[in-house]
């Protein structure tokens, strides 16, 4: 197999194992949302960015020690301060959509409130996928490497017999 269904391959599973945190995430978020609403008698808004908040918490985990458990552990203060930095990005984006839902054209209701954090979310996430592989778990230089060489020694050259020198 080429080097570059090997790196797609890599993809596909990346995003899998992104998806698998980020649902969770998600359910963890929508779950604190509605909770914080029903038992508190907080704005939508705060409640959202509590349950945005707990959500980041929990999604650090699951990306450092599953996604990208195999990505560099060496600077874990400057991994984590960029993890914030672009999670704090994601919920402006999130409960910006819900802010604008609320605020803006005054779909406030329970049905509505959900189906704008949602949408916050998933437009969020877009971003978060791209500045978290991209920025805060970056692959190691020598994993692309080794790969470039396994994928070398996949597509073998075919063997050429020696050529006698001629006299």
């Amino acid at each position: 197999m080429g080097h570059g269904s090997s790196g797609l391959r890599r993809l596909v599973h990346e995003v899998a194992r992104f998806g698998a945190v980020g649902g969770a995430g998600l359910l963890v978020n929508l779950l604190v949302f509605n909770l914080v609403r029903h038992v508190t008698d907080l704005q939508v808004v705060r409640a959202s960015v509590i349950a945005t908040v707990v959500a980041i918490a929990f999604n650090y985990v699951g990306f450092r020690y599953f996604t990208y458990r195999d990505r560099d552990k060496s600077g874990r203060t400057k991994e984590l301060t960029l993890f914030l930095l672009f999670s704090a990005a994601g919920l402006v984006i999130e409960n910006g959509v819900l802010y604008a839902a609320t605020y803006g054209f005054g779909w406030d209701s329970p049905l509505q409130s959900n189906i704008f954090k949602f949408l916050g979310i998933g437009v969020a996430t877009l971003f978060r996928f791209w500045s978290y592989r991209t920025w805060v778990f970056r692959a190691l230089p020598a994993r692309d490497a080794v790969a470039s060489a396994e994928s070398f020694l996949e597509t073998p050259e075919p063997v050429r017999p020696p050529q006698r020198a001629r006299v």
